[in-house]
């Protein structure tokens, strides 16, 4: 198939909410200007599974306008926004494979329509689409020579590769960049998942228990975005010196098993799996929200609910209603999956600007530098990522000191001190 979107009658909607967030994305704008003028991609096919959002949309008109040939597929069920897909067919000529709402079986057919246009260049998030060309086209993986992912999620899957020796071309760990994970998982998770859940329930948070499974970096912005719109918050984790952090952070901090009685909204944010189980849902008041904001939607046993339950109805979009056998009532959002992109528009323009202007960078970095490169998973190199915040401070008209050739030589030497 030649793209496979919902309906390009959308498209000029879309057009507008691209144009829209362009506005507020100023460092990929700067790249953009280069690129146009050097072209660093001429010549290379980029096949990215993505979120397809407005901000994702930026990212691969300027991969294009650097000269590659860009595809696209979504790389959640339910995070496309549909305009956005149709707009990129109909105004920019990208090849799009990407429905809102698509069943797993679509979802997956999308990404060997990725596959099959022989990329030079992977970008993924949540790493489906670099697992599905290791297992089924491993011919192609030959050519490829480089991707970049956007998660931890997937980070910490391709680490596993790496490890047992299977990973067959250089990855570029975006996630792991300063200016990704620092401000896109904890700004961006934390602003967006707080809009997806208000947006699916209109419930008020003030002087609610809002539970949040997992202390990294998007856990601390999902806290403290509660917070700070009035809620009592609760952090549950495993990790001894992340929960400390929580509770010098001001949050109470208690295992899932008591935080379950007492808790109104939940959150998972861990990247594991059955984090929220049955013995948590038999604890749970009546009412309670379970929303999930992980890349897969593993971290609440879904089927346990299920089992647990005499009902199950859609009481408005994106929120399913499951009555137990007692009456109790459990509100599930957007079927366990990203909140924040299924009921939502996923993170603001300004956050993502950082993230994608890493993973456009990276792009130029791996077509300069993959005969050096071994398959293994890097880090984005640091003068990417300090070029990044550099770019994005003078965007905001900050300026910042410069170290002094005495204070070079002083923090170059040992034999100064008191």
């Amino acid at each position: 198939m030649e793209y496979h979107v919902r309906d390009l009658g959308l498209a000029e909607e879309g057009k507008g909410r691209i144009e829209w967030a362009y506005e507020d994305m100023p460092v990929l704008r700067r790249i953009r200007e280069r690129f146009l003028e050097e072209r660093p991609l001429k010549g290379y096919r980029i096949c990215a599974c993505l979120h397809v959002t407005t901000e994702t949309a930026n990212l691969l008109i300027t991969l294009k306008e650097g000269g590659a040939e860009v595809y696209l597929s979504a790389s959640n069920p339910l995070s496309t926004q549909d305009d956005v897909a149709s707009a990129l067919v109909k105004y920019y000529d990208v090849p799009v494979f990407a429905i809102k709402g698509e069943d797993r079986e679509t979802y997956y057919q999308h990404l060997r329509e990725l596959a099959k246009r022989k990329p030079d260049i992977v970008i993924d998030d949540g790493a489906d689409f670099i697992s599905l060309l290791h297992r089924e086209f491993e011919k192609s993986c030959e050519r490829i020579l480089g991707g970049m992912e956007e998660t931890t999620t997937g980070v910490i899957r391709l680490r596993a590769m790496e490890k047992q020796g299977v990973l067959k071309f250089p990855i570029v760990a975006v996630n792991d960049a300063y200016t990704k994970h620092l401000f896109d998982n904890r700004y961006g998770t934390g602003q967006s998942t707080i809009d997806g859940i208000l947006r699916a329930t209109n419930r008020l948070l003030a002087g609610s228990y809002f539970v949040v499974a997992g202390y990294g970096w998007c856990g601390r912005g999902v806290a403290q975005r509660a917070r700070g719109m009035g809620a009592t918050v609760i952090v549950c984790e495993v990790d001894p010196i992340k929960a400390l952090e929580a509770k010098m952070d001001g949050f109470l901090v208690m295992k899932m098993e008591e935080a379950s009685r007492v808790g109104d909204f939940f959150v998972t944010v861990t990247g594991n799996t059955s984090v929220i189980r049955e013995e948590h849902f038999k604890n749970m008041k009546d009412g309670a929200i379970v929303a999930n904001a992980g890349h897969f939607n593993v971290e609440i046993d879904i089927k346990a609910l299920e089992r647990l339950s005499v009902s199950k109805r859609e009481v408005r979009r994106f929120v399913t209603e499951y009555k137990l056998r007692d009456g109790r009532r459990i509100y599930l959002l957007a079927e366990g999956r990203l909140i924040n992109l299924a009921s939502a528009e996923g993170h603001p323009s300004a956050v993502m600007d950082m993230s994608f202007s890493n993973q456009a960078l990276s792009c130029e970095f791996i077509v300069k530098n993959h005969s050096q490169l071994e398959r293994k998973v890097y880090r984005v190199p640091l003068e990417i990522d300090k070029e990044v915040a550099r770019l994005k401070l003078s965007s905001m008209g900050v300026e910042i000191d410069e170290l002094t050739q005495e204070q070079v030589k002083y923090l170059s030497s040992w034999e100064l001190g008191t």
